[in-house]
């Protein structure tokens, strides 16, 4: 959905597909099999973006790791077996095959203030070298129009703290008004780089000159602006995705041959491909679901390779955390059922924007305690979940390495007793099974600011649709909230419209819970101006705390690691934590692979990997 750590939005039902690149890759042979490769797209959330310069309502998985990646590689490659480390950057003037990277890594020099980047020998479709006007290219597009791109975060990294930006054949140079975090910058922006060919370059009037602009000139910023103006109207056209402008900017290992309405894609190898794996299958196909039924019911035919299975069909719970119990039955002749964690935090978002109005009720932190403590995670973990999940009460992902900070204790275990009493303690009064504020006011026991007298406490819930375990789970939140007097209001619908609805920002939901939440991707180092600091690109609930805004600055700007962040990121609940769940995915029995087949954390789909 991003880090200043821009993240992408989480998908539960399809953090099993992208597999990691684990260990040496033997290249494949000369030509590809004949055989096609079907991967079952997450119920409602098929591709539709395929412009790798997108707002927050196109920013989710379906459309970058699982679609866009396939084509157009970005200049740092993050995610090699359990670790969201950057992998395979290649030194520069290395030898084909390339690595996953595009580039060599950075290099910091000037006091963290300058960083050069050596490009490797890539080549787009059209014939142009992936060069250094080719990242100029994204950086110029990106210092004309910051707000339309999701990873933007006002006065953070890139584009605001650079002053400059030259690039020759083989080098980028950027220079930052002040010392940065190196790897917060390497992690966070650089990684958030798309090269771009010259053949995107135009306009509805023809070629422009925002590639080779100098970086921040006006006149680079007008040309850069009619070009991203023109490109969005292209992307919003899913009949174009096939064309001649699309895919002459493909560097990745595939082309893509055949695109619908309904996000059905077909890929086929591109010949051209610089990288360190071919394509070992004819073709690529992912296949759009609006429903985990149906999806179902395609497992049951074995006509998808990669698919999920809801965890409500298992009847064996997972005998640990990554660990697979026994597989559907009705299945488990075909398919080997595959878990694994992912890099990120599972969450519904809050609205604290002055224009909702059930603002004024989750504006006060002893609401927002009051409806955590009413989550029963290890309950909906072991019922409906069975076991694939984890308990998330922290924005940092399950388990980090110890550089990274410290997870702060659980501190809203479930209890419906204590969200009672923090209820009846502020002001509010349980009359035929309906909660009232009976004592408006500011002091320590008044309902809070803007609530009035007889105000009866709603919230408004917006959440993905045609998923059998995240309607389950939010069935049982809501019967939880509803058994304390709160009256509640949901609305169901398909995936790609809940994200559209809630990162605009629109005043009809108090709380929207896409899935799951956010992924640290392509923005991995999970600090929190992605999403928590005024101005904030995914700050779709309007948070302001400048505790929480010294906080991250600490950790961007500073030095600091993420562990007193998390810790008072916890204790304000900005927003809704829920369980983590570590995804139930199905992999055909006849498919191989040179990599293995542990879920990706970061959710990539790398099918050049597979094999029959």
């Amino acid at each position: 959905m991003k880090f200043k750590n821009r993240l992408r939005l989480l998908f539960v039902s399809v953090a099993a597909f992208g597999t990691l690149t684990m260990g040496f890759v033997v290249p494949a042979t000369s030509g590809a099999a004949s055989q096609t490769l079907t991967m079952a797209e997450a119920p409602g959330a098929s591709p539709n973006w395929i412009f790798p310069y997108m707002s927050c309502t196109y920013f989710s998985v379906n459309n970058i790791n699982q679609f866009e990646n396939l084509m157009y590689r970005p200049l740092y490659w993050f995610g090699l077996g359990n670790s969201a480390a950057v992998v395979d950057t290649p030194q520069p003037g290395a030898e084909a095959p390339n690595g996953l990277s595009l580039a060599a890594a950075p290099v910091m020099s000037n006091g963290n203030k300058t960083v050069t980047i050596n490009m490797g020998n890539y080549k787009f479709a059209s014939g142009q070298p992936v060069n250094g006007q080719s990242v100029q290219f994204f950086l110029n597009l990106y210092k004309a129009d910051p707000t339309g791109y999701c990873g933007y975060n006002a006065g953070y990294g890139i584009p605001d703290q650079v002053s400059s930006v030259t690039s020759t054949e083989k080098t980028v140079t950027i220079n930052f008004k002040s010392s940065v975090n190196p790897n917060w910058i390497l992690y966070n922006y650089l990684s958030e780089i798309t090269p771009f060919a010259d053949t995107w370059d135009v306009t509805s009037k023809g070629a422009s000159t925002c590639a080779t602009g100098a970086y921040g000139a006006k006149s680079t910023n007008t040309a850069c602006m009619a070009v991203v103006n023109y490109l969005n109207k292209q992307s919003g056209k899913t009949s174009s995705y096939t064309g001649k402008l699309w895919q002459s900017g493909v560097d990745g290992p595939y082309h893509l041959t055949s695109f619908d309405n309904l996000g059905n894609a077909t890929l086929v190898p591109n010949t051209t491909y610089a990288g360190p794996q071919a394509s070992q299958v004819a073709q690529v196909k992912e296949v759009a679901f609006t429903s985990t039924t149906s999806e179902q019911n395609a497992l049951r035919a074995g006509t998808i390779d990669l698919g999920y299975v809801d965890p409500t069909q298992l009847t064996s719970p997972a005998p640990g955390p990554g660990k697979v119990g026994a597989n559907w039955s009705a299945i488990a002749s075909k398919y080997n059922l595959v878990t694994g964690s992912s890099w990120g935090m599972s969450y519904a978002a809050y609205n604290l924007n002055s224009k909702s109005p059930e603002a004024k009720y989750l504006k006060q932190l002893y609401i927002r305690e009051a409806l955590q403590d009413g989550v029963d995670q290890a309950g909906i973990i072991a019922k409906i979940d069975k076991g694939y999940a984890l308990v998330n009460n922290s924005p940092l992902p399950a388990n980090p390495p110890a550089a990274l900070g410290v997870s702060p204790a659980n501190t809203h275990p479930y209890s419906l007793t204590t969200a009672a009493a923090l209820l009846t303690s502020h002001g509010w009064t349980k009359v035929g099974g309906k909660l009232k504020c009976t004592s408006p006011g500011t002091g320590a026991t008044n309902c809070g600011a803007g609530i009035k007298k007889n105000d009866r406490l709603t919230i408004s819930f917006l959440y993905g649709s045609g998923t059998t375990s995240l309607t389950d789970m939010v069935q049982t939140i809501l019967s939880a909230w509803s058994s304390l007097g709160i009256k509640t209001n949901q609305v169901a619908a398909p995936f790609n419209s809940v994200v559209s609805d809630c990162a605009a920002g629109k005043k009809t939901w108090s709380v929207c819970d896409w899935g799951a939440g956010w992924i640290y991707a392509p923005d991995f180092y999970p600090s929190g101006e992605w999403g928590f600091v005024p101005g904030a690109s995914f700050n779709i609930g309007a948070y302001n705390d400048p505790k929480m805004t010294a906080l991250v600055k600490d950790t961007t700007f500073g030095t600091a690691n993420l562990t007193a962040y998390a810790a008072y990121f916890q204790s304000q609940l900005p927003v809704m934590f829920q369980p983590n769940g570590e995804g139930t995915g199905e992999v055909i029995k006849t498919l191989k692979s040179t990599i293995g087949f542990t879920p990706n954390p970061l959710q990539n789909f790398n099918p050049e990997y597979y094999h029959y």
